[in-house]
């Protein structure tokens, strides 16, 4: 009886770990996601969507997002850095960080990380207080080239893409991009707050940060960074409003340096269920995001791209010294 028991136990035991490897989606167990910036921004939406959709894949799977903000997400990835080898952590991150380690002069770099997937494009979207005597881009324009450093303009962090988006502007309208009175926010939700206090003139962020106050008409798009008007947003584009300039932002997800090829496995395949998940293409159309999901090498590749091309746009923009 002793024995038999004992073959029960085995049989049993031996059922647990074919199961844990079997491939199922909680393989990586208790699944964390930084948003290296403040709640409300666009990491942290972003973070906050992977989250539930995750959840929607394989309910059992426990995923917390936690904020780690600051310098252009440089501190979460100076965090990341520190994690070296941990398989079930993810960082939200894209373009707005791949230029703030340039502004920032960041010791620890991209090369710390590991390229997981590409998520998202998203246009930028240029606003103004709906109480603000702009009510086209060319009378702010106009403004802004008869005094530009008067006209003070609220984005995300130094060197990322609200930043680029300021100093292109600038030099498509004849201003020289080191005079741009650029005040950098940690997130979404203070630029929104600035906005909304009237203490600056102008916002820029991705459509999703802003789009529920335009609807609410408490503040009032004047173009949208796109090649031509986007469906679901009542904007003209920076084109129609004299100024030749297109700009997308990106997101994605990176995990530490030095996990295991097993553990990336792992991960670029939750992250690939995520993507097709109901809920997450939901949010995607809700949001104004554009798919371009992107996995193993040619998301490390177009990476290391990105980090070429933005380093020469700031440093020709006078971000960088």
């Amino acid at each position: 009886m002793r024995l038999r028991r004992l073959a029960a136990l085995a049989v049993v035991s031996l059922a647990a770990l074919t199961a844990c490897g079997s491939g199922s989606e909680s393989e990586v167990g208790a699944l964390k996601i930084m948003a290296p910036a403040s709640p409300g921004g666009g990491w942290d939406q972003t973070s906050r969507t992977a989250e539930q959709a995750l959840k929607s894949v394989d309910p059992s799977l426990k995923v917390e997002v936690y904020n780690v903000p600051g310098a252009g997400g440089t501190i979460g990835l100076a965090q990341l850095a520190t994690e070296k080898g941990k398989g079930n952590l993810l960082m939200t991150m894209g373009l707005v960080m791949v230029g703030a380690v340039e502004q920032n002069k960041s010791e620890v770099t991209l090369s710390a990380t590991t390229p997981i997937a590409k998520l998202t494009e998203e246009y930028e979207i240029v606003v103004v207080p709906a109480t603000s005597p702009y009510k086209t881009l060319a009378e702010l324009i106009a403004a802004w080239k008869a005094d530009p450093t008067k006209i003070a303009v609220a984005g995300g962090s130094a060197g990322g893409t609200d930043h680029i988006l300021a100093g292109l502007m600038a030099k498509a309208a004849g201003i020289d991009p080191k005079q741009v009175n650029y005040i950098a926010h940690s997130g979404g939700g203070e630029a929104v707050n600035a906005l909304l206090g009237n203490k600056v003139a102008v916002g820029i962020s991705g459509i999703g940060e802003f789009a529920e106050h335009v609807k609410a008409g408490k503040l009032r798009a004047l173009g949208v960074s796109s090649p031509e008007r986007l469906a679901g947003v009542d904007s003209p584009t920076l084109k129609e409003g004299g100024l030749d300039v297109e700009l997308a932002n990106w997101r994605g997800f990176v995990a530490p340096g030095e996990v295991s090829d097993g553990d990336k496995e792992k991960l670029v395949d939750l992250v690939t269920k995520m993507h097709g998940s109901q809920a997450w293409q939901d949010a995607v159309t809700k949001n104004g995001w554009t798919d371009v999901f992107q996995t193993g090498q040619p998301f490390a590749d177009f990476l290391t791209s990105e980090q070429v091309k933005v380093k020469a746009i700031i440093a020709e923009m006078g971000l960088v010294s």
